[in-house]
C-alpha cells in the first residue's frame, strides 16, 4: 500500500522549452520531478541574436529555472550534466559542478536537452568560428562583432583594417539571416557616427549558404522577400556556396560550378546545421534505440522510444515526422509528454499519439522588416514586422523580460541605441585577448 501511494518520480532533462513545458504539466500531477540542467536558467533562444548585437541583456531573454518553478511543490531543479543512463534499472548518472557523481531513480524520463552546433566534421572551426546556442555563444558573438570595429579602427594596415570589416555567415536559415541583417543595421545606424577613422557602414556582411536562397524552408515568396531585404540593407548573398575550409584570417568556398574562392574575413560566425549532444548516443547504446543523421532519437508517435514506453523524446532531440527544430515543436511535446505522465500517473489511460500544429514561422531582419508564416498566411516587411513584435512579446518567459525588451526595443527600433553592447577582452580563459586565439600559459599577460 505504502508503495502504491508513493509518488512517481519524473526526472526531466534539459530546461529548454520542452523540458520546462513538460515540468510545468506535471506540477499538479501525483509525481516528484526533478529537472536536470547544466545551466541554471531558461533561454528564450530566438532572441539570442538581439542580445549579441546589443540591442537585449542576457537577463531578458533568460530567466532562473528555480524562480520559474518557485510556485511548484513538487519540482525540484538540480544543477548537473547527465553522463550515464542504466536504461535497465531505470536510474540517471549524472555530475555535478565540481565533479561529484550523483544517480537520480526514474519511473519516467524526459528527454529535452536540445541540439549543439554541428560543423560537419569540422570540430576545429568552433574555436574560431563560434555558433549561437547559448548565452556564453551570443557573448561570445557580441565580443567578436563590437571587437571587429575596435580591431578596424586602431588598424594602420588598410588589408587589415578592410579584414577586420568584413564579416563571414556560414547559414542563410533564420538565425543567420536575423545576424546578418543585425550586423549590417548596428554597421550602418548604431555606430555610423562613433568612429574616428573607419567608416562602419563600410563594414562587408556575407551570407554564404549550400543552398539556392536564404531562408529557403519559408517558402518561394518569403525567401524572396528576404533576398531582397537583405541585399537592400547591403548583405552579399553568396547562395550555392559550400565552405571548404577556415581559418583565423578567412575561409574559402566553393561555387556552384566547382571554383575555389579565398575570402580574407575578420569575423566568422557559424549558423548552420545542428546535431544532437552525446547524450543522445548514450541513450541510444543504453536503450538501442536508433538516431538520425543528425544524431537525434527516433522515437513512436507518443514520443516514446521503442522498448521503453517510460522514455520520452523531446524538443531538438527527437527526430519524428521530419518535424523542425523549432521552439514550437518543443513547446508542444515538452506538453504533450507531461500531459501524457500526469494522465498515466493517476491511474489513466493516455493513447492519443502526438500531433503538430504548425503556427508558422518568423524571421526578423532589420528594423521595419520581418518575415512571418502564421494563420495560414504570409506576411513580409513593415506589416510582417508588428507581427514578429507580437509573436515574441506572448512567448518571452515572464512579465519582466516582456516588459524590458519592449522598453530596449523601443530605444533600439527609434532611437538607434543599442544600451547592451558590454564585452570585455578577456572573457574567455582560453584566448590571450579578444580577437586573437593564442592559448595562454602560466605567467603570461592576461592569464
Amino acid at each position: 500500500m505504502a508503495e502504491a501511494a508513493s509518488p512517481r518520480r519524473v526526472v526531466v532533462v534539459g530546461g529548454g522549452f520542452a523540458g520546462l513545458f513538460a515540468a510545468r504539466m506535471l506540477a499538479r500531477a501525483p509525481v516528484h520531478v526533478i529537472l536536470l540542467d547544466r545551466a541554471e536558467h531558461h533561454t528564450f533562444q530566438p532572441l539570442l541574436y538581439q542580445c549579441a548585437t546589443g540591442i537585449l541583456s542576457e537577463g531578458k531573454i533568460a530567466a532562473p529555472l528555480r524562480q520559474l518553478l518557485s510556485k511548484h511543490s513538487n519540482v525540484d531543479f538540480v544543477l548537473a550534466e547527465v553522463t550515464g543512463i542504466d536504461a535497465e534499472h531505470r536510474r540517471l548518472l549524472a555530475r555535478r559542478p565540481l565533479g561529484e557523481q550523483i544517480e537520480f531513480a526514474y519511473d519516467y524520463l524526459i528527454l529535452a536537452a536540445g541540439v549543439r552546433q554541428s560543423y560537419f566534421g569540422h570540430d576545429e572551426y568552433a574555436a574560431f568560428a563560434p555558433g549561437m546556442k547559448t548565452i556564453e555563444d551570443a557573448m561570445k558573438i557580441r565580443r567578436r562583432v563590437f571587437g571587429a570595429f575596435e580591431m578596424a579602427e586602431s588598424a594602420i594596415d588598410p588589408a587589415e583594417r578592410a579584414r577586420w570589416l568584413t564579416f563571414a555567415l556560414v547559414g542563410a536559415g533564420p538565425t543567420g539571416v536575423e545576424l546578418a541583417g543585425q550586423i549590417r543595421e548596428v554597421a550602418t545606424k548604431t555606430l555610423r557616427k562613433e568612429y574616428r577613422n573607419i567608416k562602419p557602414e563600410d563594414a562587408r556582411v556575407m551570407l554564404f549558404d549550400g543552398g539556392s536562397a536564404p531562408l529557403a524552408m519559408f517558402g518561394p515568396k518569403l525567401s524572396a522577400l528576404a533576398a531582397r531585404d537583405l541585399r537592400g540593407l547591403g548583405v552579399e548573398l553568396h547562395m550555392g556556396s559550400i565552405v571548404t575550409g577556415a581559418d583565423l584570417h578567412g575561409l574559402q568556398v566553393k561555387d556552384q560550378d566547382g571554383n575555389l574562392t579565398r575570402h580574407e574575413v575578420g569575423t566568422i560566425l557559424w549558423t548552420a546545421g545542428v546535431q544532437a549532444p552525446p547524450l543522445a548516443q548514450t541513450v541510444a547504446k543504453a536503450t538501442g534505440a536508433e538516431q538520425d543523421r543528425a544524431g537525434r532519437l527516433q522515437c513512436g508517435k507518443d514520443l516514446s522510444l521503442p522498448g521503453h514506453p517510460e522514455i520520452l523524446v523531446t524538443g531538438d532531440m527527437m527526430s519524428l515526422d521530419k518535424l523542425p527544430g523549432v521552439a514550437e515543436v518543443a513547446m508542444q511535446t515538452g506538453l504533450y509528454a507531461g500531459r501524457r505522465v500526469s494522465h498515466e500517473a493517476q491511474g489513466k489511460s493516455f493513447d492519443q499519439p502526438f500531433k503538430y500544429r504548425d503556427l508558422g514561422s518568423a524571421a526578423y531582419i532589420s528594423r521595419g522588416k520581418a518575415v512571418v508564416s502564421a494563420f495560414g498566411m504570409n506576411f513580409g516587411g513593415f506589416i510582417g514586422w508588428w507581427v514578429w513584435l507580437f509573436i515574441h512579446i506572448g512567448f518571452l518567459t515572464g512579465y519582466r523580460n516582456r516588459i524590458g525588451a519592449i522598453f530596449s526595443w523601443w530605444f533600439a527600433f527609434t532611437r538607434d541605441i543599442r544600451r547592451e553592447r558590454t564585452f570585455t577582452i578577456d572573457d574567455l580563459p582560453a584566448a590571450a585577448d579578444a580577437y586573437s586565439y593564442i592559448e595562454k600559459t602560466p605567467g603570461s599577460p592576461g592569464s
